[in-house]
């Protein structure tokens, strides 16, 4: 019997995933630090949406489809991310969400030239990932806490 469209999100690198927040990031979500530690290691979302003048027509797949960047008032471009389908949907209800890992977001970010992450916009976990943690993140560097405060370490 065939089935139509699947309401599931799950993809292959994320089996079974119900597009809510990750445990470990929900945890963190209010605190910078907490945040760092989790993320290269959960599931967020990019949100996909149609390029602007695009006008597809429906069912049409070929349409131009691209991750959204933000141009902060200093002029710095910054990548969205967020931690669910439901924090995504609340700024955004047409974006389409592409489930990646956050250190996977972060090297994104760094080849679409954006210099920031901003995760969970329009929300109350809303959280800036700066130039420097995402290059860290990127480049796969763990964020510990020390007696000294937080560092990365390679």
């Amino acid at each position: 019997m065939v089935h139509g469209h699947d309401r599931s999100l799950a993809s292959p690198q994320f089996p079974g995933d119900d597009g809510t927040v990750a445990p470990e990031l929900a945890a963190a979500l209010g605190d910078d630090v907490a945040v760092l530690q989790a993320l290269p290691d959960v599931r967020v979302f990019v949100p996909i949406v149609a390029l602007l003048g695009e006008t597809p027509a429906a069912g049409d797949k070929n349409a131009d489809m691209a991750a959204v960047l933000m141009t902060g008032a200093d002029g710095r471009q910054a990548l969205l991310a967020f931690s669910s389908v439901q924090t995504m949907a609340a700024w955004d209800p047409k974006a389409r969400p592409v489930p990646i890992l956050g250190r996977d977001a972060a090297r994104a970010a760094l080849d679409e030239g954006a210099a920031a992450i901003l995760l969970d916009l329009a929300s109350p976990g809303f959280t800036v990932v700066e130039t420097e943690d995402v290059e860290h993140l990127a480049a796969g560097h763990r964020l510990v806490t020390s007696a000294a405060g937080p560092a990365w370490v390679v």
